[in-house]
């Protein structure tokens, strides 16, 4: 043991993969998006490191300076989210069903009834309102939750 802590004291190159490592292994087990430039700041100063004989407080140093900016910059350039073309997340089973059309399984009255989409029934309403007989063909137009908005097809 005493001979690993002398390898990491005497090469912070080891030290700091380490670290980023770590932080990697906790971004990748929680998905936030936030970890990942403390890992690459700390890469980068382990590598840093190799070419340059750095004291303590100086790699702390460079990486908080790092980790500040890349985490600026990438909050400024890149996307809030993959999917800001306006096509519905894949994981979002609720919103696949735009567009979708289905059978009425249970009347609607006042609007509220429930609908047979691809053999799911879901909680839906009407979009203009009013009462729909059971067996009736519809189109889903739009999601809200878990409830679902149709639109009734003549």
């Amino acid at each position: 043991m005493a001979d690993i802590a002398d390898l990491l004291v005497t090469h912070p190159f080891w030290l700091w993969l380490i670290v980023a490592a770590i932080i990697l292994a906790v971004e990748v087990a929680t998905g936030s998006g936030w970890l990942l430039w403390p890992a690459g700041a700390a890469a980068v100063v382990g590598f840093t490191t190799l070419a340059l004989p750095l004291s303590l407080p100086l790699e702390l140093l460079v990486f908080a300076m790092l980790t500040i900016v890349t985490t600026l910059l990438a909050r400024r350039y890149l996307p809030r989210s993959l999917a800001n073309d306006g096509s519905p997340d894949i994981n979002d089973n609720v919103a696949r069903l735009v567009g979708h059309r289905g059978r009425v399984a249970e009347a609607f009255t006042g609007g509220h009834g429930r609908v047979d989409i691809d053999g799911k029934e879901w909680a839906a309403e009407l979009d203009a309102g009013g009462d729909l007989a059971s067996g009736a063909a519809v189109e889903v137009v739009g999601v809200a939750g878990a409830r679902i908005t149709v639109r009734a097809i003549v």
